[in-house]
Formats: structure tokens, C-alpha cells, sequence
């Protein structure tokens, strides 16, 4: 039986049960700061304009708190590895309509949950010095 070799970066998750916001709404949220860097993925939530941003937002502070917290890790240096929106229980109520008729209001809720993981701090590269220049002057 094949086993996973892969190695395991540290880091952290946190999740939201119960939120009252629709699935769909969240996950457009959520698709905006997978794969970002946690401090950049903070920002674009608190700029973001869509009312799902707030919940996402506070589950992802408290995944970059955990990772501080429980695994000392770097704040600076963590990424949004995962990021998913599972559906949630339905409420199910009814709006009166005419005729005695009854319609059915779905409020819908989901789970958001937020991983991240600390990546190794890039070293800056050195600046490439412009090989064209050096050519044209040489020439001239």
C-alpha cells in the first residue's frame, strides 16, 4: 500500500460552524484569499466589499492566532494553504402568501474553514543589472 511521503509543514487551521451566510456567498469570498500570503489575505478581506468578507475574515485571524499561539510561528510568514466552505443545516421557514398558499424561505449556513502554514522567509534576490545598456554604451 502506497504511503504519503510528502513532508508536513507546520502551521495551523481554524473554522466557523453555524454562520448564517449562504454557501455560495461565502465561497466567493473565500476564493479571493486562497493561496495569499495571511497578512495580504487579511487586508484584501477588510477591503473586500461583500458582507461574507466579516466572517472570513475574523476566521482567519484566529487560524494566524493559533498558528502564533499553539505553534509558535511567525505571523509574517504564513500562507492560506486551505480555505473551504462546506454547507451547513438549513432553516426552514414559510412566508404567507395569497390564496393560502405558504412559500418556502430557506436560510441557509455554512462551516468556513481557514488553514495555514509557515513557508521559509524568501531571501530578496540582487537586482539584475541591465545586460543592454552596458552593450550600447560599450558601442557608442
Amino acid at each position: 500500500m502506497p504511503t504519503n511521503d510528502a513532508p508536513v509543514l507546520p502551521g495551523a487551521r481554524a473554522s466557523a460552524r453555524h454562520v448564517r451566510l449562504s454557501p455560495t456567498k461565502a465561497r466567493r469570498v473565500i476564493n479571493l484569499v486562497r493561496g495569499l500570503p495571511a497578512k495580504e489575505a487579511l487586508t484584501v478581506l477588510q477591503f473586500a466589499p461583500q458582507s461574507a468578507s466579516e466572517p472570513v475574515y475574523k476566521v482567519l485571524a484566529s487560524a494566524i492566532a493559533n498558528a502564533e499561539n499553539n505553534e509558535q510561528l511567525d505571523p509574517d510568514a504564513l500562507l492560506v494553504s486551505e480555505a473551504f466552505v462546506d454547507e451547513g443545516p438549513t432553516l426552514k421557514r414559510f412566508r404567507p402568501r395569497a390564496q393560502g398558499r405558504a412559500y418556502r424561505i430557506r436560510k441557509r449556513t455554512c462551516h468556513i474553514t481557514i488553514g495555514v502554514v509557515a513557508i521559509a522567509a524568501a531571501t530578496p534576490r540582487p537586482k539584475a543589472k541591465p545586460a543592454a545598456k552596458k552593450a550600447e554604451e560599450e558601442t557608442e
